[in-house]
């Protein structure tokens, strides 16, 4: 995991990269949800949202150093 993306010659963390991958993914996620109408049964929205993000990052973080092997 401590492998570094150059951008543009700029040296970008892939925790980083990871984390915005897994930032859009939750957004798609969380406009789905919204849309089929699942907060109605989800006592704190916001602490769900994170615990999602932190899932999605960590199943990112995951792939992507699953793909290096």
């Amino acid at each position: 995991m401590n492998a570094e993306i150059s951008i543009f010659g700029v040296f970008v963390s892939s925790l980083l990269a990871s984390a915005l991958v897994a930032f859009v993914l939750e957004i798609v996620i969380k406009q789905a949800l919204e849309a089929v109408g699942f907060y109605r049964f989800v006592w704190h929205p916001a602490l769900f949202n994170f615990a999602m993000f932190v899932c999605l990052l960590g199943a990112c973080v995951l792939l992507s150093s699953v793909r290096s092997l």
